[in-house]
C-alpha cells in the first residue's frame, strides 16, 4: 500500500477530486493549509501593493493499493497542473499496515 500526499492549488482541488473518482479512488482525506514556497504573491489593497509569502493550498492524503499508484499520480498530474509556479507537489511513501476500525479487518481488503 502507498500513502499519496499532494500539495496542490485550491483552484484545482474540483478538477483533481473529478479525476480521482474517474479513476476509481472515492475516499481521500483534505485539508486547507497554509505554506510558504517559490510562488511570490501580492496584493494591491486600495493602491497599495503588499507582498505576502503565504500561500494558501489544499493538502490531500490518500492510501491506496499500489496497483492504483501511478494511476493515482497521474490523476493528480494531469488534472493539478497550470505550468505556473505553485502547482503543488506529490509524495508518496510505503504504508506497513491498515485496520478497518468497524470490523477488525487488515491489510489492503481495508481499503475497499
Amino acid at each position: 500500500m502507498k500513502k499519496i500526499e499532494a500539495i496542490i492549488r485550491k483552484s484545482k482541488f474540483s478538477a483533481v477530486k473529478k479525476a480521482l473518482h474517474q479513476i476509481g479512488i472515492n475516499f481521500f482525506s483534505y485539508w486547507d493549509v497554509t505554506g510558504l514556497g517559490n510562488e511570490k504573491l501580492g496584493s494591491v489593497y486600495r493602491g497599495v501593493s503588499y507582498s505576502t509569502s503565504d500561500i494558501q493550498r489544499r493538502y490531500l492524503s490518500i492510501v491506496v493499493n499500489d496497483s492504483f499508484e501511478q494511476a493515482t499520480i497521474d490523476a493528480i498530474l494531469t488534472a493539478g497542473r497550470t505550468g505556473e509556479v505553485g502547482d503543488g507537489k506529490i509524495f508518496v511513501s510505503d504504508i506497513n499496515e491498515a485496520y478497518r476500525i468497524r470490523t477488525g479487518e487488515k491489510g489492503k481488503e481495508t481499503l475497499n
